[in-house]
């Protein structure tokens, strides 16, 4: 998939995505809780990778977390920007984050990597080991299912990943997964979690 493919696509969807999902309400209860549970696991400055309209970077930020959001699509920065303007937002890529090595204490890839085709994932996987300090946390949401196969997303392609086949892809990269985990809400596609420290 071009680079530019997924930004371009949700940027032709922005209005009705930030309708949908731009507040931390449409989030599931099981959800803000451990994400609530991993922000207090973190020391250091976070980035939110795939941030979107930024809800999540807002929440963690209300628990105490040094945070900023990135996004490749640019009506997704312009709406965080607009709604949540006591925080940071920039342009950004999973791959490139634009930061010093070591410079970060945490990664919330909260299922920004889900429309990544599997043979680049590796890639964001590195570079988020790159700007991560020793013992820095990860946290991943992505699609859940039996098999790594594609499938039709609203907006376009996206990946399920068999739980034990992404967490050996992240453990590749040079982190240790402390907890992984999937469920099953009602309505909607399994989601999984992986949280996991860099070295």
């Amino acid at each position: 998939m071009a680079e530019n493919e997924v930004p371009a696509a949700y940027g032709a969807r922005a209005a009705e995505y930030v309708e949908l999902f731009g507040s931390i309400d449409a989030a599931a209860d099981a959800d803000r809780d451990a994400l609530r549970a991993w922000s207090k696991t973190v020391t250091g400055p976070v980035i939110d990778v795939g941030c979107g309209p930024g809800q999540w970077t807002a929440f963690l930020a209300g628990h105490g977390l040094d945070i900023e959001g990135i996004d490749p699509t640019p009506e997704f920065v312009a709406a965080a920007q607009q709604h949540h303007t006591a925080h940071r937002f920039r342009l950004g890529r999973a791959e490139a984050l634009d930061v010093d090595d070591g410079a970060l204490g945490g990664i919330l890839s909260w299922f920004s990597l889900i429309h990544t085709d599997p043979a680049s994932i590796d890639l964001a996987f590195a570079e988020f080991a790159r700007a991560l300090r020793p013992g820095g946390a990860l946290a991943l949401g992505f699609f859940e299912g039996p098999s790594l196969e594609p499938f039709p997303h609203a907006v376009t392609t996206a990946y399920y990943w068999p739980i034990t086949e992404l967490a050996a892809r992240v453990e590749a990269a040079g982190f240790t997964i402390a907890d992984a985990r999937a469920r099953t809400d009602p309505g909607v596609r399994r989601q999984g979690l992986i949280l996991a420290s860099l070295g």
